[in-house]
């Protein structure tokens, strides 16, 4: 039985996606989901806190804050919610971590080619860098 289970949630469509195929894993009652989203950070100042969102990012923070908690409510198992700055991959594998988890849910957009290799695979990251399993869910129509 899954104990501990990490969703990485972004913005995308991709995200209810994660959620419904959570849905499906009928995690029991004494399972727990952290449900996390990663903010990118382009170039972290060195005296600032990555903890929060600073400034306009405030409302980011909220917006971000405000759509796990309406995917919480849809959860039959109790859950957290880890909202982070700093890069994607790392932060996903730290709070895997941090919190033990047995799988970590994560989306991919499906990307290949020059795309992959402009823009990165978080997901692909996450795969080689994680301690536990990381089941992936693929945008529909999305290629190899």
């Amino acid at each position: 039985m899954l104990k501990v289970v990490l969703v990485a949630l972004d913005r995308s469509d991709l995200s209810q996606a994660e959620v419904t195929m959570l849905r499906s894993l009928q995690l029991g009652p004494h399972s727990k989901v952290v449900l996390a989203h990663a903010i990118p950070v382009d170039a972290p100042d060195a005296e600032t806190s990555l903890d929060r969102p600073h400034g306009s990012s405030q409302e980011q923070y909220r917006a971000i804050e405000q759509q796990l908690q309406i995917y919480q409510g849809e959860l039959p198992c109790p859950s957290h919610i880890e909202i982070v700055c700093g890069d994607p991959a790392d932060e996903i594998v730290r709070l895997a971590n941090i919190h033990r988890a047995d799988l970590i849910v994560i989306g991919s957009r499906g990307l290949s080619g020059m795309d992959r290799i402009l823009q990165g695979s978080v997901s692909s990251e996450v795969i080689e860098r994680a301690a536990c399993s990381v089941l992936v869910v693929k945008a529909k129509g999305g290629g190899s």
